[in-house]
This record gives C-alpha cells, structure tokens and sequence, in this order.
C-alpha cells in the first residue's frame, strides 16, 4: 500500500480521535493538529516526517506517533510547578527549526550551535512539558536558575555507552531512552572524559532525542561512517534534530559538512 498525507491524517484521526478533540489539517504545511477543545492546547504533527517513518518502520512509526501526541495531550493539562521539583528539571536539545514557542507562550531556551537550540523540561515520567515565560514569571523564576538547576541535572545522568568499530574507527552510543540521551552533549565533564580517551579526532552527533554518538576518528572513511550513521538515525528518531555531525575540540563544537566519499569541510 502506497502511503500518502490524506491516508496518513485519516490513519492519525482514527487514532487519536476523542469527544474533547479536534483535528485542524493544514494542506500548505501538509501539517495536522491535534487540539484539546477545552484549552486550545494542542500539537502539531508533520505528515511527510511521518509518513517517511512509516516507510521504514510501518505500524511501529504510527504507534510511536499515537503515543508521543497521547502523552503531550495529557501532560499539557497537568498543573506544573517548578518549587519542589528542581531535580526533574533537564535541558533538551532541538533544531533551530523548532518553534520558539507554543500556543503564543514564549518557550524557555537558548542559542548552542548553528544547528542546534537548548530548551528546557519539567519532566513528568512518561513525557516531559517545555517550561515556557508564563510559568517561569508565574512561579517568579530567573531564566538563569533554570539553566544552573538542568546543566546541574543534566551531570546526574547515566553516561554509560556501547562501543562499536568500523573500518578502523570507533563509534560510542549513549542511548538509555529516557528522553535526555541527547542532553548528554551538554554534559561538559563526560565530554571532557570521553576527549582523554579519544586517539584520533573527536565528532559527535545528535541526530534525535534518543541517541547521543561519540566517534574516534581515525581515518577518512570515518567521517564518511559518521554521516551515514546520523542520517539513518536522524530519518528514524521519533524527534529528529540534526543529520550534521560536529568536530569537538576544547569544548567548542565544529559542524562537519562531508563533500564527497571521504572529503570533509
């Protein structure tokens, strides 16, 4: 069966469909929005991302679509507070193509990379809610608390990795699904550590929330490797970020462009 945006947004509706929902389908974007009709709250979904999904991963892709839209629908009519719950509080890493706010709210975040922005997160167990000005002011907060308290929590984290060689270079995955493995990359004292053990050239990517790699570079046909491996993950993740890979050297990040077979810029 050939897949297309008006058989993706029906398969999605049938899904998600609920008396207190409606369903807004944008055919310029090729966007559907799922809103609770009580708050106006509500998430966007990108019917191509998905739809490529689904022609790798079929049924696996709608399913984590149908979950992802269920968790944020619910989380976003929990009442948040910050006061008490400053260990739950991590940074996220998006694109810069990501919206810089939800609903008309300001979103919480900051500048990182040419590629990449942090936001931030009260984590909720099974989901996490971008904390946005309104709480922030609500709760009386300094954004700059907000940043000591996730950079602080971010540190708290598993940073235990599976290792993997091919063609002579070593690749390191931090994948512990738990919505912060690529937050990992703003762990400043692991990336330190990962650099004394490095023998080659350090890269690093983030190509979806659930995946941080680490690579020793010892070759050309490593970056090669590299960029292959980030855009297969990127076209799989369930929140993509970035396809580019970056160099690491004295704690500063170097986007790396691959040309050609092993010629990088």
């Amino acid at each position: 069966m050939k897949m297309d945006s008006i058989k993706m947004k029906k398969e999605l509706e049938n899904r998600l469909q609920s008396p207190n929902r409606t369903f807004i389908y944008n055919k310029k974007n090729d966007q559907l929005r799922i809103e609770n009709k009580e708050t106006g709250k509500g998430i966007t979904i990108s019917l191509p991302g998905v739809i490529a999904k689904w022609e790798l991963q079929k049924e696996k892709a709608i399913d984590a679509v149908v979950y992802y839209v269920e968790k944020g629908l619910q989380a976003m009519v929990e009442q948040l507070q910050l006061e008490g719950h400053e260990k739950r509080i991590f940074p996220v890493i998006r694109s810069t193509s990501f919206p810089t706010s939800q609903d008309e709210v300001q979103l919480l975040h900051d500048p990182h990379t040419a590629e990449t922005r942090i936001y931030y997160a009260l984590d909720m167990d099974k989901t996490y809610r971008l904390i946005d000005e309104n709480l922030l002011a609500k709760e009386g907060w300094d954004r700059n608390r907000i940043k000591e308290i996730a950079l602080f929590n971010v540190r708290s984290l598993s940073t235990e990795t599976k290792r993997d060689e091919v063609a002579g270079n070593f690749f390191y995955f931090l994948n512990k699904n738990d919505g912060y493995d690529a937050s990992r990359l703003l762990n400043d004292a692991f990336l330190r550590e990962m650099e004394q053990n490095i023998t080659g050239k350090m890269a690093v990517a983030v190509p979806h929330q659930d995946v941080l790699i680490i690579a020793d570079i010892q070759n050309d046909t490593g970056y090669d490797i590299l960029a292959q491996m980030t855009m297969s993950f990127f076209t799989e993740g369930r929140v993509p970020i970035t396809a580019l890979s970056f160099l690491y050297e004295n704690g500063e990040l170097e986007p790396i462009f691959i040309l050609g077979k092993n010629k990088k810029k």
